[in-house]
């Protein structure tokens, strides 16, 4: 071991003409060094919310409605700049990222969204390419604040509750269901995104008159009083419910359908030995005496388990519903049709009955991304357009 470093020092102070071996081992070490810190000093400040504002084409269009957001001013005091969602934190994809902005240096030096009307025509395009980039590394970004695991989903409020946890549970890409969480999105779509937007849109126009059937297209947080504050369960999409009485913001529905009798029976399920849920009352409503008017039970002969017919008044908001059912299939059907057609021929609807479809539905769920909502309404489609409610 003395013999190989007695060499190795000799090898490093024989002089390479003028210069020792040590010296430019030595030299070429200390100038690695500053070029290092000069590429990492020059990457970092490519990373600074000064940097990206400098053009006018982000500060004079985007960084405007951030600052409109709670990604901005919250009550947490913490504020995610454009590097902290815009570029990837690992160094590798980093520097990838990096490598694919020159074509961004490009469109500014000629102008390509030089102008408020050239940003707006190129808005949608600009918006998907970075959405695909969220959905391809399962909003890496976003993760790396918002961790599923660190998310306290039972203070959450009851829809939100639901959809946050089978998000957590399939670890979902964050912008599947947040497009515009912190810009305006393209004129061409409303804050929702996709079929689920385009009905809470129509929903707008929705007219809420006495004994008037209704259609929710949304999870819906029901209540036992009129100022909405006593929880009263959530309504799934895709449920009829009729109208009783309104006040201001609120109205007053009615539920029927059916429940098994097992547990506190807070599932109620739109008919009879069918598991097409309608709605999760909350504990203390399913054990009510008062707010539950209850009927006729039967047992199912296939599961032998006892269902009971119920009715259930409670309040909700006035929004999510609509008038039809009709544009809700339309647009779920063009869902299905789309989304499940991508790795194979999917099925015909009424090759399955009501009750196969949720564990066939299931089974696709992983090579498509449905936010909950979307999710349910769909399944409710293939449900209620099965072999149960085909005429033979």
């Amino acid at each position: 071991m003395k013999e190989f470093i007695r060499k190795l020092w000799a090898t490093l102070r024989r002089p390479a003409t003028k210069i020792s071996l040590g010296t430019l081992t030595l030299g070429g070490f200390i100038a690695g060094v500053i070029f290092w810190g000069g590429f990492n000093t020059a990457l970092e400040l490519t990373n600074t919310e000064q940097f990206c504002i400098s053009c006018h084409s982000m500060r004079d269009n985007v960084y405007p409605e951030l600052q409109k957001t709670v990604h901005w001013s919250n009550t947490s005091g913490v504020r995610a700049t454009c590097p902290d969602c815009h570029v990837p934190h690992n160094w590798t994809d980093k520097i990838a990222r990096k490598m694919q902005a020159s074509k961004e240096v490009f469109a500014q030096i000629f102008g390509v969204i030089g102008t408020r009307e050239k940003f707006l025509d190129k808005r949608l395009e600009l918006a998907q390419h970075e959405w695909a980039r969220f959905s391809a590394n399962g909003s890496a970004e976003c993760k790396a604040c918002h961790k599923y695991e660190s998310m306290q989903l039972e203070n959450l409020r009851p829809a939100a509750r639901i959809q946050m946890t089978h998000a957590a549970k399939t670890d979902q890409s964050c912008i599947d269901c947040h497009k515009g969480i912190a810009h305006q999105l393209p004129a061409e779509m409303d804050s929702t995104g996709g079929m689920l937007g385009k009905l809470i849109s129509l929903s707008h126009s929705t007219s809420y008159d006495k004994d008037k059937p209704l259609y929710s297209v949304n999870f819906l947080e029901l209540y036992t009083d009129d100022a909405l504050k006593n929880d009263g369960g959530v309504l799934e999409p895709a449920t009829m419910v009729t109208v009783l009485d309104d006040n201001d913001d609120a109205i007053k529905v009615s539920l029927t359908g059916w429940r098994k009798m097992k547990g506190f029976g807070r599932v109620v399920y739109e008919d009879f030995g069918l598991n097409i849920p309608s709605a999760a009352l909350s504990k203390a409503v399913a054990q009510s005496q008062s707010d539950i008017r209850t009927f006729e039970t039967k047992e199912d002969d296939l599961t032998g388990l006892t269902w009971q017919r119920i009715e259930v008044d409670l309040w909700a908001k006035k929004a999510d519903f609509v008038e039809s059912i009709d544009p809700v299939w339309t647009e779920a059907k063009q869902a299905y049709d789309t989304n499940c057609s991508l790795c194979h021929t999917q099925p015909d609807v009424a090759h399955f009955d009501a009750n196969t479809w949720p564990g066939m539905f299931d089974g696709m769920m992983g090579f498509v991304n449905f936010d909950q909502a979307t999710q349910v309404l769909v399944l409710k489609y293939l449900q209620k357009h099965s072999s149960t409610f085909v005429e033979h």
